[in-house]
């Protein structure tokens, strides 16, 4: 397993704390950063897929790419804090190679990255987004994993919390999330039955969410599955709280006006899934049990 992201460990050693947070993807002096994952880096080029390529894409010669790197294992920094790494990156090298293209990406907030892509300052969003029909009026999504929301809290659980009564707790989640919205319904059933609020502790990256159960400025936080359990590996210090609940599959974020693209996509994770460097991407990162083979648009 790789570490936390440059970013989260930088904050947590200034706190005191101790924590182990496809081609080329430097960033570059404006702060996004770029990838190889054209054909020679993930396998050869379709060119069925490539002639579904939209002309502007096409005429860059890139895909830019909106993601938030604070999300280990899925997006991260890695160790020079400037490659963005982590199995979404994996896999979606692999599909561009599929349309011989090379992916860019863009560091981006990720409650931004959607208003990006409708902007047109991404051409696409992959950063861990679950699928749901809020998100689904707004843009299409491919899916292509499938994960849970995960409890963590400290080692042991000093503080006893109760998943199903954490009225009145510190309680860790990232801005812009569906677990912030599981958190907001939790505190109005406490509030509902004149129990005081959850004291939501919101942060714009889950690294910060992460440092906080760690430093104990929190009890525990909600988080992606696979991301908590990294949390837990990497850390040493926490442990998941409950069983993983509300799966459903992640999505690439499409631009509405961009349905044939978006089926394309499917395609070449498909094609990806074939060639098995879709599955190579999720052992990379030991993430293989959210893996999916039925990628569909707006599923």
């Amino acid at each position: 397993m790789r570490r936390l992201p440059v970013m989260a460990l930088t904050g947590l050693v200034a706190a005191g704390l101790s924590l182990t947070a496809c081609g080329s993807n430097s960033m570059t002096t404006s702060g996004a950063s770029s990838a190889a994952g054209g054909a020679s880096a993930t396998g050869s080029v379709d060119a069925a897929l490539a002639a579904k390529v939209p002309a502007k894409i096409k005429s860059a010669g890139v895909i830019k790419v909106g993601i938030d790197p604070t999300y280990a294992p899925n997006e991260m920094l890695a160790s020079d804090g400037k490659t963005v790494e982590g199995f979404d990156v994996d896999i979606f090298n692999a599909v561009a190679a599929k349309f011989g293209l090379k992916a860019e990406y863009q560091p981006a907030s990720f409650d931004s990255i959607i208003l990006g892509v409708t902007g047109g300052k991404f051409d696409i969003g992959v950063s861990s987004f679950t699928i749901n029909p809020d998100r689904k009026k707004q843009v299409n999504m491919v899916s292509y994993y499938k994960a849970g929301t995960q409890w963590i809290v400290a080692k042991g659980n000093p503080k006893a919390v109760n998943i199903d009564n954490a009225c009145g707790l510190n309680i860790g989640v990232q801005k812009g999330t569906t677990q912030l919205d599981d958190l907001t319904a939790r505190s109005k059933k406490c509030t509902d039955a004149g129990k005081p609020a959850i004291n939501m502790i919101v942060q714009d990256g889950q690294d910060q969410v992460t440092a906080d159960v760690v430093s104990g400025k929190t009890v525990a936080m909600l988080a992606d599955s696979p991301v908590g359990l990294y949390a837990v590996k990497q850390t040493g210090q926490l442990e998941a709280l409950g069983s993983i609940y509300d799966s459903a599959p992640y999505g690439y974020v499409i631009p509405k006006a961009e349905t044939d693209f978006a089926n394309a996509i499917v395609d070449a994770l498909k094609a990806a899934d074939k060639d098995g460097s879709y599955l190579a991407a999720l052992k990379k990162y030991s993430v293989e049990a959210g893996a999916i083979n039925d990628f569909a648009l707006n599923p």
